[in-house]
C-alpha cells in the first residue's frame, strides 16, 4: 500500500471517493530508474499514468535519420500524461521518455488509472487540462527550433535554468546542453564561447557560470 503523504501530492487526490482513493492506494506502485534507462516509448509496454518523485525524465521524439528532439522535462511532483497515452487514443505521434537521472516515480497503472478517467470527472478534467500544459510546452519548444536563432535559444535556456535553481553555476556538459536546446555539442561550444568572449559567462568542463544575467535576458 503507497504512502499516503506521497499520493496526496496527486493533483485530483482531495476530488477521488473514499473508495477510488483506497483503490488508488492499493494499486499505485513506487518504481525507480538509473539514469538513461528508457521509461516508454511505443515499442514498450503503457505502464500508466506516472508521477515524478525525485529526479528528471525527459520527453523526446527521434526522427528516421535519429535525430533526437527534446519536447520538454519534467520533475518533482510533474505528471508524464504520455506514459498513460494508451488511455488517451487521440495521442498518435510517437515520443520516448528517459530518465535523464537517476529517478523515483509513482505509476498508477493503466487499468487503475482508467477506471478512474471513466468514472471521476474531476481525474478527466485533470488530464485534459494536462495535456494542454504539455503541448503548450512542445508548441514552445516548435518555436524556439523554427524561430529563434541559437543565440537566443541557449540564453533562453540558461535563464530558466538559474530561475528554476536559483544557482548562477549550471551543472551541465555541452552535450547534455546541446540536447535540451535540440542543437550540436559543437554549436553548443561555439556560442558559449561567444558569451564568454562578452562577458556573459565563464565555463569549464561540465559546468557554466551566468555572469551578466541582465545581458543574457536581453538576448532571449
Amino acid at each position: 500500500m503507497t504512502d499516503i503523504n506521497i499520493l496526496i501530492k496527486l493533483p485530483f487526490w482531495k476530488n477521488l471517493t473514499d473508495s477510488e482513493k483506497e483503490l488508488v492506494r492499493n494499486k499505485a506502485v513506487l518504481q525507480k530508474y538509473s539514469k538513461g534507462q528508457l521509461i516508454y516509448n511505443s515499442g514498450t509496454e503503457c505502464s500508466g499514468m506516472t508521477m515524478v518523485l525525485s529526479g528528471e525524465l525527459c520527453i523526446s521524439i527521434i526522427s528516421e535519420e535519429g535525430r533526437e528532439i527534446t519536447l520538454y522535462r519534467l520533475r518533482k511532483n510533474e505528471l508524464c500524461a504520455l506514459s498513460a497515452s494508451c488511455i488517451l487514443s487521440h495521442i498518435t505521434f510517437d515520443t520516448h521518455t528517459t530518465a535523464a537521472e537517476e529517478s523515483h516515480v509513482l505509476i498508477i497503472p493503466t487499468y487503475t488509472f482508467e477506471k478512474l478517467m471513466r468514472e471521476n470527472i474531476y481525474v478527466r478534467c485533470s488530464m485534459y487540462e494536462l495535456l494542454s500544459k504539455r503541448f503548450s510546452s512542445v508548441m514552445w519548444t516548435m518555436q524556439m527550433i523554427l524561430f529563434k536563432g541559437y543565440d537566443r535559444r541557449l540564453a533562453s535556456f540558461l535563464i530558466s535554468e538559474y530561475k528554476r535553481t536559483g544557482l548562477k553555476t549550471i551543472q551541465m556538459t555541452h552535450e547534455q546542453i546541446a540536447q535540451y536546446t535540440n542543437s550540436a555539442r559543437e554549436v553548443v561550444a561555439r556560442m558559449l564561447k561567444r558569451f564568454g568572449n562578452e562577458g556573459l559567462v565563464t565555463f569549464k568542463r561540465g559546468q557554466i557560470t551566468l555572469i551578466d544575467i541582465d545581458a543574457l535576458e536581453k538576448i532571449k
